[in-house]
């Protein structure tokens, strides 16, 4: 039975714009990579959804979240793709980490929030220095409410500073991006696979 990756692309661009995205494009090569680990992705475009502020599953009336929340429950690996902004991730990007924010109350008669057992990986793009400091960031968010994070599970390209090409403008994937690319498809999905059969121990009752 093949694992199932639930992949955010955190750009800013909405799917209605004209400019490709290099986050897409990332994701893409990561998904096509877990195609060869048995692991089906489906990608979720943050931007095109009214996903409302706030900290809780649901915020009521128009609230999109309810909807992506059940698929990440679904899911057993989250994928977090989003560019660099300011050095950080997008705006998108962090409303999607604050809306788990509930699951830090959401647990099962152990203690155990419903995000146990299911693994974390990221992928950013951007045209400035900052991979490392974005990764870390959502990480530690992604940690913090209760995702686990594989061995070397991010991978990232960053062009030159105040340059003016973009991921998704290179002829040829870089030999390095590949590298990290295979090593967070291969240890995402090998984890993921370990935990699906074999769930964190709660607390005892």
């Amino acid at each position: 039975m093949p694992l199932k990756a639930i992949a955010f692309n955190s750009t800013l661009k909405s799917s209605s714009s004209s400019e490709a995205s290099s986050t897409g494009k990332l994701l893409e090569l990561i998904a096509e990579e877990f195609e060869k680990h048995n692991v089906e992705t489906e990608v979720v475009r943050l931007a095109d959804h009214d996903i409302k502020p706030g900290v809780t599953s649901d915020e009521g009336e128009g609230d999109a979240w309810p909807t992506i929340r059940e698929k990440v429950l679904e899911a057993d690996i989250l994928l977090v793709g989003t560019p660099i902004w300011l050095g950080q991730p997008s705006s998108v990007c962090k409303r999607a980490l604050e809306r788990m924010d509930a699951f830090l109350e959401e647990t099962d008669d152990q203690g155990r929030m419903v995000s146990y057992g299911k693994v974390a990986a990221v992928g950013v793009v951007g045209n400035e220095d900052g991979a490392h400091h974005v990764s870390a960031e959502v990480y530690q968010a992604l940690n913090d409410v209760g995702f686990t994070i594989p061995a070397n599970a991010v991978a990232y390209w960053v062009g030159e500073a105040m340059g003016s090409t973009n991921f998704v403008d290179l002829d040829e994937t870089p030999e390095e991006v590949e590298t990290m690319i295979s090593m967070l498809a291969r240890n995402t999905a090998h984890l993921a696979g370990l935990l699906k059969h074999a769930q964190y121990p709660g607390e005892e009752q």
